[in-house]
């Protein structure tokens, strides 16, 4: 069951927690504004309520879970958006990755794999209030080439390799950013797409994510 009441102390501890995510380097105002904005505890299981704003990964089921807000964070200032946008998400997972986003004016398309995911967010009335965010069942692998191509690209579980399929349908100029890797522990990249069709990578910090899989599960 998942809460639906935003209280003072909701507000209150979401204040702390975006504080903390300043204080560890996170600096676009945008991103920490979006992060007060949007309750995370909705996106929980109201047995979550008391630890929703730890900085923490929390558990979602079908082995996927939701992120750590620092980490959220960091992948959304990593992505350098502009209102308007179009960003192209591969997991949705919990979802609140994609809100922040819309919450910064971005037009967000985002592919889930796990067919019971998909379907919770479906039925998500909080979720469902971002009409600029539109949510796929398939296989996060392929992308969406009918809405290509893409301002910016963000891949929110392990890639061990950089999707082909994914570079394509970035706009020349495009980003993506992306954990890589296949052991315990993975460094975040952005790849910039230049106007050759070639493609600049930058290496950032280390990171912990559940492993990108291909296909779609039932």
């Amino acid at each position: 069951m998942r809460p639906t009441e935003d209280t003072y102390r909701h507000k209150g501890l979401r204040k702390k927690l975006v504080q903390a995510i300043h204080a560890k380097g996170i600096t676009d105002d945008r991103v920490l504004d979006a992060m007060l904005a949007v309750p995370r505890h909705f996106f929980l299981d109201s047995a979550f309520d008391k630890k929703a704003y730890e900085d923490k990964a929390f558990p979602i089921g079908e082995g996927q879970t939701i992120s750590q807000p620092y980490t959220v964070a960091y992948q959304s200032q990593l992505l350098q958006v502009e209102p308007l946008m179009k960003v192209l998400e591969i997991g949705t997972g919990s979802g609140y990755q994609a809100v922040v986003l819309a919450e910064m004016g971005i037009k967000v398309y985002s592919i889930e794999r796990q067919k019971k995911l998909f379907e919770s967010n479906r039925n998500f009335d909080f979720f469902n209030k971002y009409k600029s965010i539109k949510t796929f069942y398939g296989d996060g692998y392929m992308g969406l080439p009918t809405y290509a191509p893409f301002d910016r690209i963000i891949i929110t579980a392990a890639a061990p390799e950089i999707p082909e399929k994914l570079i394509e349908q970035l706009k020349p100029g495009g980003m993506m950013v992306l954990p890589y890797g296949s052991g315990n522990l993975q460094q975040m990249k952005r790849i910039t797409k230049l106007d050759s069709g070639a493609t600049k990578e930058e290496v950032f910090d280390y990171f912990s994510f559940v492993p990108m899989l291909d296909g779609k599960k039932g």
